[in-house]
């Protein structure tokens, strides 16, 4: 299976059509169906390593100040338990715990796959990120995770390589500042060349401002690892920024590079929505 990082960017991209949103489709037209997904969202962020175990994990609206339209939106895939306790085992000596009852599906998750795989059909399982670890030990814990791919499961991780939240600029709605649009170009010579090196992308000048909380950027190192334990380099198959202090730049691996759609406009927040309350 190929695998893949997607820029979430704000909830409401889960409703809207923009260049964004129909580059999520069209990567879904171009992949083959897997036997189950396996997110690692930004928004399930926890001191340990865990997978959601349960046959129907809840949909989670981890979010507020939004329309009533987005806290109504299902997206009701099924689990897979059996599936869970695969992907514990394969990570092994590395130890993910089996969540049961906790945790679900949050927005970094549905928000992307609601284009992709629009019919929810197929099993989806979320892993969560460890707090109490370095960029390191997801790039590692990535590679662990490379075996799936030939088991028929699509690893895609969602959060943004530039995602500070607080240097919102809703005027800048196509483009992001400098200092992010040069920490995303570094960022994709790194995937583009060796992925492995990109845990030391944190020592870049523009990486505090680009990742003030590192939550939404450690999703990518695991398709980096998993870049590196098959020897192949990910491509952008869509890039951009929106309102100053986000990029919305998508990387695949493996699978034929979907087109890029150069029409709609760019994702935002509502209005009036201060960005300190949207948990985008």
């Amino acid at each position: 299976m190929p695998a893949a990082f997607i820029g979430h960017g704000s909830p409401m991209n889960t409703l809207e059509d923009n260049r964004y949103t129909s580059a999520w489709r069209e990567l879904g037209r171009t992949l083959p169906r897997p036997r189950a997904i396996l997110c690692i969202s930004a928004h399930w962020f926890i001191h340990g390593s865990a997978v959601t175990a349960m046959p129907q994990p809840r949909v989670i609206h981890d979010f507020y100040g939004f329309p009533r339209e987005l806290f109504e939106f299902d997206y009701p895939a099924p689990g897979a338990p059996e599936i869970a306790r695969e992907i514990a085992e394969v990570v092994r000596p590395a130890y993910v715990g089996l969540d049961e009852d906790s945790w679900g599906l949050d927005h970094g998750t549905w928000s992307v796959l609601a284009h992709v795989f629009p019919k929810a059909d197929i099993p989806v399982l979320q892993l969560s990120l460890n707090g109490g670890e370095g960029s390191q030990y997801h790039f590692d814990l990535g590679a662990r995770l490379a075996p799936l791919r030939e088991r028929g499961i699509l690893i895609v991780g969602s959060g943004n390589v530039v995602h500070n939240l607080r240097r919102m600029d809703r005027s800048l709605r196509d483009r992001a500042y400098d200092w992010g649009e040069r920490f995303d170009a570094e960022v994709r010579r790194i995937m583009t060349t060796d992925p492995s090196q990109l845990p030391s992308v944190e020592r870049h000048p523009d990486y505090p401002m680009a990742a003030p909380s590192p939550e939404h950027f450690l999703p990518l190192l695991y398709l980096a690892g998993l870049a590196h334990a098959a020897g192949e380099r990910p491509v952008p198959f869509v890039e951009g920024g929106t309102m100053g202090g986000i990029t919305m730049t998508g990387y695949l691996l493996g699978g034929a590079k979907p087109a890029s759609p150069s029409s709609g406009e760019a994702a935002g927040v509502p209005a009036g929505v201060p960005a300190e309350q949207t948990n985008l």
